[in-house]
């Protein structure tokens, strides 16, 4: 599975935002069930991030999340984050187009 979380950054906190994700991301990486996980920015909004990340499984990911570590690892990103549904489960053919 993946997760999605779209953040909303200004410009003046776009630098801070990367750094705070990479040690976010170094949090995560040490959890059971982690696979990757990226930062991008949005071609039409350079407000917009999304930071993806995938996942062995739905609970490997709450597990992850609730690690006392991720939270405080975590907060300087999610304080952006938009406040929308971000996991998705890959499609019937593994989530690849027909």
């Amino acid at each position: 599975m993946f997760a999605v979380t779209r953040l909303r950054v200004s410009e003046r906190d776009a630098g801070a935002l990367a750094a705070d994700v990479g040690t976010l991301l170094a949090a995560l990486a040490a959890r059971p069930g982690f696979r990757d996980g990226e930062l991008g920015r949005s071609a039409d909004d350079p407000q917009l991030w999304a930071l993806v990340t995938r996942w062995d499984g739905v609970g490997a990911y709450r597990r992850a999340l609730s690690a006392a570590e991720v939270k405080i690892a975590g907060a300087p990103v999610w304080v952006h984050a938009l406040d929308e549904p971000g996991v998705y489960l890959p499609g019937e053919d593994g989530g690849r187009p027909g």
